[in-house]
């Protein structure tokens, strides 16, 4: 195991400077004893479209804007009561390969369900997480210089109206689920809790602390 696993906890933070700030953090990692980061963080309603991403998977986006990003995959919906977690990762360092780091995320997103009582499982080929058919967790990360950044989103409690105004991950009519829909009344802080301790695990980190500081 490696050592610590710092978390920055953002609360509600609109998306664009966030992702900014990802970027910025990962282009000054010149050295390998800069420390990994995982953000945690909520957004305000916002669409966000991969490199490989098609406008036609855009279809009623309305007063929800379209951010183009430089992630891998295609269009997905972050709102309120989604629990996203950016990986700010030496993925060199941690000796991960990309695949090997997407089946730890999914695997670390499967146990906190199972926490729940709730069965979920992983697709090989479309990267997230699933409960019935359903998605509930979506993947996509980029890699730079060997360091990850963006990561996962868990939908916890929100609206998933939005959802259904594009294609999720490109793929038309799929369904989409949260977390409240098979548990009831849920503690957004209580999942925001056990995903940390899940992600300390599944990387291989000995402990976690919460970093304190701005992002920019």
């Amino acid at each position: 195991m490696t050592g610590v696993l710092g978390f920055r906890e953002l609360g509600q933070a609109p998306y664009e400077p966030v992702w900014q700030a990802m970027q910025r953090f990962t282009d000054a990692r010149k050295s390998a004893d800069v420390p990994d980061e995982i953000w945690l963080v909520e957004h305000p309603p916002v669409f966000t479209q991969g490199q490989a991403g098609k406008a036609e998977h855009v279809l009623l986006p309305g007063d929800i804007p379209v951010v183009k990003v430089d992630r891998g995959g295609q269009v997905t919906y972050h709102g309120p009561g989604q629990l996203v977690a950016y990986l700010l990762l030496d993925v060199r360092r941690l000796g991960f390969g990309v695949r090997e780091l997407v089946s730890r995320m999914e695997r670390c997103l499967i146990e906190l369900l199972a926490g729940y009582g709730v069965s979920a499982e992983a697709k090989a080929d479309a990267p997230g997480v699933y409960v019935d058919g359903a998605k509930i967790a979506s993947l996509g990360l980029r890699i730079r210089n060997g360091c990850s950044f963006h990561g996962l989103a868990l939908n916890v409690d929100m609206d998933l109206g939005p959802f259904r105004r594009i294609n999720p991950c490109g793929y038309a009519g799929l369904a989409m689920t949260q977390l409240r829909d098979h548990t009831g009344p849920i503690e957004f802080a209580e999942v925001s809790a056990r995903l940390r301790a899940q992600l300390v695990k599944h990387l291989d980190y000995a402990e976690q602390t919460t970093l304190t500081g701005g992002i920019d």
